[in-house]
């Protein structure tokens, strides 16, 4: 059974404020995402991005774009701990005020994302979802979500645990709530809901609320 608000999350309306507010975003913040760029550059070394799979809408997979973070993306866990040691000191700057997130918005641009939807997960732990978990990809994964806000210190929870036993924290514990929060979006989603949704998660990175 369709949950309540997935139509309004693949309508029309949805799609149409996504591309302005994407447009509008990238138009007006190039300037700071250029000096994203080059400080990532400059601080890190190369590459400036960093690309990994995610599953979308309708189990589609696209490629997630950020701004790089971490030292060594090749291997090791697929979760992250505040005290993970590959972290860079710049990246650990972006992660926290959610900078990283910025070049997303070209995902947006391409109908890969939205603004507000189910975060995107990796093939891996999306393999083991129910079916009734699966509901959640009846929208566009976004860059905020209920989630998003209420496990916004999910890497200090993560740091709480022994590297060895992080990952199946996550799946066992974390991620279920993650997927509950997210059927409970797509029972209510809306123009006014999304509003409300991105309003408070400005205000969060803005305040640095935790």
């Amino acid at each position: 059974m369709e949950e309540a608000g997935a139509p309004y999350c693949r309508g029309r309306l949805k799609r149409s404020v996504d591309l302005v507010a994407s447009v509008s975003g990238l138009v007006l913040l190039s300037p700071l995402l250029g000096l994203l760029a080059l400080l990532t550059l400059v601080l890190t070394g190369p590459p400036i991005f960093f690309t990994q799979e995610r599953v979308g809408l309708s189990g589609r997979l696209f490629r997630i774009l950020k701004f790089r973070t971490m030292r060594d993306v090749t291997g090791g866990l697929l979760v992250t701990g505040r005290d993970d040691a590959r972290i860079t000191r710049w990246g650990k700057l972006l992660r926290d005020t959610k900078l990283d997130e910025l070049p997303q918005l070209i995902n947006v641009i391409r109908g890969e994302m939205s603004i507000v939807g189910p975060r995107p997960e990796v093939p891996r732990y999306v393999e083991a979802y129910t079916p009734e978990q699966r509901r959640v990809l009846d929208a566009r994964p976004g860059l905020t979500d209920p989630a998003t806000i209420e496990f916004r210190e999910e890497e200090d929870l993560l740091a709480a645990n022994d590297p060895s036993m992080r990952e199946r924290y996550y799946v066992e514990e974390i991620l279920p709530k993650k997927i509950a929060l997210n059927l409970e979006y797509l029972r209510q989603a809306s123009l006014v809901y999304d509003l409300g949704l991105i309003a408070r998660t400005l205000r969060i990175i803005l305040v640095l609320e935790r």
